[in-house]
């Protein structure tokens, strides 16, 4: 495969990418999952699927899915690259909510080469972050792939530092802003009620209580003693 990331299309760097996030689990990426995230049929996914694996740039497992060759992760984390950046710099920049950059990056990672990309990096003191926490892959395609705990599995009475929070739906997005679970909030589960119920959890001064859907979409470290 040519080394040149404007080779694929814009639904080839798509696939690649939504792979790369669903493999992140360890997992391989089944069709029906692929579909999901790409809110598109299983059939199209098939068939998508094929062709890339016909392409060198998907290994299938058998029963599983499919996961990202050599060819195929560069491909995936030159994308990403690109996504995050713009994330950043619409934020950093711009003043673009977190909440919305987003949709934005994904709109425009298409169209942005790979060097406007090094200089938006290169403008912002190349960051290791997204505004969300998501490590950005550097220019060669080293990328941190550590696997943070969720705000969920938490022990009570724990304190921990927010790494990254999802993403996906900018009204959670919204939501968490209100609760200060930004990337970098120290935070302390101070309850836990049983059968799946909410966590009282501690930011700053205050306590709320979170529901395991959103809990989930945190991941959180252990805070430095």
């Amino acid at each position: 495969m040519t080394d040149d990331a404007r080779a694929l299309t814009a639904p080839v760097e798509d696939y690649l990418k939504a792979v790369y996030e669903l493999e992140f689990s360890g997992e391989a990426a089944s069709t029906s999952d692929l579909a999901a995230r790409l809110l598109l049929s299983p059939a199209s996914v098939s068939g998508m699927v094929r062709r890339l694996a016909q392409q060198g740039l998907l290994d299938h497992v058998p029963y599983k899915g499919v996961r990202l060759t050599a060819d195929g992760r560069r491909a995936a984390l030159r994308t990403l690259r690109r996504h995050r950046v713009l994330e950043s710099y619409l934020a950093t920049v711009l003043g673009v909510p977190w909440d919305r950059v987003h949709d934005e990056a994904e709109a425009l990672e298409h169209a942005a080469s790979d060097d406007l990309i090094d200089r938006m990096a290169a403008a912002l003191g190349d960051p290791a972050f997204d505004p969300h926490g998501a490590p950005i892959p550097t220019r060669d395609g080293s990328v941190d792939e550590t696997r943070h705990a969720t705000l969920l599995e938490l022990p009570v009475g724990e304190a921990a530092t927010v790494m990254s929070v999802s993403d996906d739906d900018p009204a959670m997005l919204r939501y968490l802003a209100e609760l200060a679970l930004r990337p970098g909030a120290t935070v302390r589960v101070t309850a836990r009620a049983p059968f799946d119920g909410p966590i009282d959890v501690q930011v700053g001064d205050t306590v709320r209580a979170v529901g395991p859907t959103l809990a989930r979409a945190v991941r959180v470290a252990p805070a430095a003693s």
